[in-house]
C-alpha cells in the first residue's frame, strides 16, 4: 500500500507542478470541473423536483384518505355508532399524523432544492469567472506569441537584410575586383 501511495502523490505532484507552469490548462481544468459540477447539480435538482412531486400526490392522496374517513367519522356520530365513530376517528388521527409526516418531508424537498439551486447559481457564477480569465490568459498567450514571432521575425528580416546586402556587397567587391584586374592586365598589356 506504501508504494501505491507514495506513486499516487508523486503523480500528483507532478499534475500541479505541470499545471503551476501552465497556468491556461489549469484554468481549462478548473472549467471542466465547474461543469461537472453544474452538471451533477442539475440532475440532483430534477431528481428532487420529482421526489418533490411524487411527495405532492402522495399528500393528495393522504389528504383525501383523511377527508373520506372524516365523512365516515360523521356519518357514524349521526347514526350514534359509537364504536364505528370512535375506530374511524382513529384511522382519521393515524392518517393526519401521516399526513403531517409527509408534508414536513416534502418541506424538506423544497429546501433542498432551494439550496441546490443557490449551489447552480454559485456555480454558474465561478463558472463564468473562470472562463473570463481562461479568455484574458488565452488573450495574453495570444499576445506573448505575436510578439515573440514578431521579434524572431524582426531577428529574420535584419539577418535577411544583412545577407542580402553583404551579398550585394559580395557583388559589388567581386565586380570592383574584376574590373581591376582587367585594368592591370590591360596595362601589363599595354607595356
Amino acid at each position: 500500500m506504501g508504494l501505491f501511495d507514495d506513486l499516487s502523490r508523486f503523480l500528483e505532484n507532478r499534475l500541479e507542478e505541470f499545471l503551476r507552469n501552465n497556468p491556461h490548462l489549469e484554468l481549462e481544468a478548473l472549467l471542466e470541473q465547474l461543469r461537472e459540477q453544474e452538471e451533477d447539480t442539475l440532475k440532483l435538482i430534477a431528481e428532487l423536483q420529482l421526489q418533490e412531486k411524487r411527495s405532492q400526490e402522495e399528500i393528495l392522496s393522504v389528504a383525501q384518505e383523511i377527508q373520506r374517513w372524516h365523512i365516515r367519522v360523521q356519518k357514524a356520530k349521526a347514526a350514534n355508532r359509537e364504536d364505528l365513530a370512535t375506530a374511524a376517528g382513529e384511522r382519521e388521527a393515524a392518517l393526519l399524523r401521516e399526513g403531517n409526516q409527509r408534508w414536513g418531508h416534502m418541506q424538506g424537498l423544497k429546501e433542498r432544492i432551494n439550496q441546490s439551486q443557490e449551489l447552480l447559481r454559485k456555480i454558474q457564477q465561478r463558472r463564468q469567472e473562470v472562463q473570463t480569465k481562461a479568455a484574458e490568459a488565452q488573450t495574453e498567450r495570444a499576445k506573448a506569441q505575436t510578439q515573440q514571432r514578431l521579434e524572431t521575425n524582426g531577428w529574420s528580416n535584419q539577418t535577411s537584410t544583412y545577407s542580402g546586402g553583404f551579398d550585394d556587397l559580395e557583388d559589388k567587391f567581386s565586380r570592383w575586383e574584376t574590373q581591376d584586374e582587367l585594368e592591370k592586365m590591360k596595362r601589363n598589356l599595354g607595356k
